[in-house]
């Protein structure tokens, strides 16, 4: 599972522990106790994990510093409901498909911020790249939808035994250093 990524190699590179949740359905009161009994402070939960939290007990994350949460739309209303219950924490939608190791894009929301009916997908991680393209590979303007691709240290090299596949979805990066390649998401954004 490519979020594995996140949650255990940064707080191992940075010196930190990673904490792995007992064997047993995930729910509220578990996460209230790895937040306040084993210091937890940062946390990946998918879109549905985290809905689930803040409908039984949006205080469970309270003590935490950082909660990334995706691999689906997220509601605003949900986010305002846990940052209510949590002050202090910083709740992150990340984006990106597995094709890109992970995340791609990031937005944070803290207490005070506005919250959309639906959380945007925000702005790229460092190293890289994502652009918004017609059918003919040309930027859209700024709110004019499009198909998202993403390029940069991430991005996979393709499907293993699967040319046609990797073909299809790995295309030259015309706006990047010559031999580099971006992915095509499928996604329509703007």
């Amino acid at each position: 599972f490519d979020a594995a990524t996140y949650e255990v190699w940064v707080p191992l590179l940075r010196g930190g522990t990673a904490v792995l949740a007992p064997p047993a359905d995930l729910d509220a009161a578990l996460v209230r106790r790895a937040v306040t009994e084993q210091g937890v402070t940062c946390l990946w939960l998918t879109a549905g994990l985290f809905r689930l939290l803040a409908q039984e007990d949006p205080g469970c994350l309270r003590g935490a510093r950082e909660v990334w949460t995706g691999g689906e739309a997220v509601p605003g209303a949900v986010v305002r409901r846990v940052l209510d219950a949590c002050p202090g924490l910083t709740v992150v939608d990340g984006y990106g498909p597995t094709e890109t190791t992970t995340f791609a894009t990031r937005r944070a929301f803290r207490s005070g911020d506005a919250l959309p009916a639906v959380l945007p997908i925000g702005r790229p991680l460092d190293n890289t790249r994502v652009y918004v393209l017609d059918a003919a590979l040309q930027p859209q303007p700024p709110g004019i939808p499009g198909e998202l691709y993403i390029a940069g240290a991430g991005l996979a090299r393709g499907y293993a035994g699967r040319p046609g596949a990797t073909a299809a979805r790995y295309v030259a990066d015309p706006f990047g250093p010559p031999g580099t390649r971006m992915y095509r998401t499928g996604d329509i954004v703007r």
